[in-house]
């Protein structure tokens, strides 16, 4: 939980409580298993069964981009 307080810290938090630093921890954990889903879809229309640096970046982008 450390982690996620400094980040709220060097965003310019002076105070975080633990519900803030629980909720930003849930909703990257979740962005993050949404990321590695699209990776791996990503890798295997490649053809390849190892998910690369390329396949994640892609799907960053892809889900940033607007609907």
């Amino acid at each position: 939980m450390q982690p996620l307080r400094r980040m709220f810290k060097r965003a310019g938090g002076k105070r975080v409580s633990d519900q803030a630093a629980l909720e930003l921890g849930a909703l990257m954990e979740e962005r993050a298993a949404q990321m590695a889903i699209e990776a791996k879809r990503l890798s295997e229309h490649a053809g390849r069964r190892t998910v690369m640096r390329r396949d994640v970046k892609m799907a960053v982008r892809s889900r940033e981009r607007p609907a």
